[in-house]
């Protein structure tokens, strides 16, 4: 795979789509050569980034950190508190975004800032910024909807939509912890690199843990875990909303999109999901204008919602119903048995495992 500067689009990608499954349009960028490095920079204070658009990225970072220390000092008053900590919530669930878009697209150009930032990120979306990599991509991205992908909607198949959203998030979270525990221990020895960079995040997040439960172990669930909790959730959850109802083999109607300018702004963009699926390694700072160009012409119009809240409000609340992208209703077909979506002899080459692929 041909490494590049910058994260960019992928004409194999666009080209490539067919009614069959996508496995080859996948894309994940890696780390470049020391020269596309150098023709690249973008200096940013001492930062240097790949993409000047990350600014953004670095900024929601801090204001996370800003209001959680905030939160933890000042410890205002019921109300002020309550409101602050549901602002806390969706920070921690916008750098739970962050950490996708990482892991597909590394924000520094230097390989040890990229490792420096998820242990920063992981304590920021409250789990080791690694272990999001292998099942998302290796599963999710590789195997939509299918048994190999362990988020795939159809677990879910309460007759009242709104558990089947409420639920989803412990539904597949089982799955989750159990593929990416087998991952782990596989690649112990096959990416040692990459081992030892989870380890570095992991050992980190339970030290501060630690540290705040011992300061306060009211606080420590309140303004440290609870966002993270809500982080997890919101992250896994929204796949429900994204595919749900979609057909998985069609070449533009996989994905459920909604297309709202200032949403997306808030959310790097990741309103665009069917273009990012396409192209996985596109910055997320492009995927608004490869989406209106390449998706919008072909994809049915149900499937660019204007609003996440209005169409939340419809599926779960009135008229509530679990139906397709074309009006009919959802048919989970018969349930499908996990299968393991580790690969028994190695990665696949286009496979990228965040900062540390090694």
């Amino acid at each position: 795979m041909t490494h590049r500067a910058a994260c960019g689009p992928n004409p194999a990608a666009t080209a490539s789509k067919t009614s069959t499954h996508r496995l080859h349009s996948i894309r994940f960028v890696p780390y470049v050569s020391e020269r596309e490095r150098q023709a690249s920079l973008v200096l940013v204070g001492y930062e240097m980034l790949r993409e000047r658009s990350d600014r953004r990225t670095l900024v929601f970072v801090g204001l996370y950190y800003a209001s959680f220390v905030g939160l933890w000092v000042v410890d205002p008053p019921g109300p002020l508190f309550a409101a602050w900590l549901a602002v806390l919530c969706w920070q921690s669930w916008q750098c739970a975004i962050i950490t996708h878009n990482t892991i597909h697209c590394p924000v520094f150009v230097k390989r040890w800032m990229n490792r420096l930032f998820q242990v920063v990120l992981t304590c920021a979306y409250g789990h080791p910024v690694s272990a999001y990599v292998p099942g998302h991509n290796l599963s999710h991205h590789m195997y939509t909807q299918q048994d190999r992908d362990v988020m795939r909607t159809t677990k879910v198949r309460y007759r009242w939509n709104l558990l089947n959203g409420l639920l989803f998030f412990p539904t597949v979270g089982w799955s989750i912890a159990k593929n990416d525990k087998a991952f782990i221990s596989r690649m112990k020895t096959e990416r040692p690199r990459w081992y030892r960079q989870l380890i570095l995040e992991a050992v980190v997040f339970v030290l501060v843990s630690g540290a705040l439960l011992l300061l306060d172990w009211q606080k420590f669930l309140l303004v440290w875990w609870l966002p993270h909790l809500a982080a997890a959730f919101g992250i896994i959850s929204i796949n429900y909303l994204q595919h749900d109802g979609c057909d998985a083999d069609h070449p533009y109607n996989h994905s459920r999109n909604f297309v709202g300018r200032g949403f997306n702004w808030l959310v790097f963009n990741n309103g665009y999901h069917g273009v990012h699926h396409d192209d996985p390694g596109l910055h997320w700072s492009k995927l608004r204008e490869v989406h209106e160009r390449d998706v919008a012409p072909h994809i049915h119009p149900a499937l660019d919602q204007p609003s996440i809240v209005l169409y939340m409000w419809r599926a779960f609340v009135w008229p509530g119903r679990r139906v397709r992208f074309d009006g009919g209703p959802v048919d989970p077909g018969p349930p499908m048995q996990d299968v393991s979506w580790v690969p028994e002899h190695g990665l696949p080459p286009q496979v990228s495992l965040g900062a540390e692929g090694g």
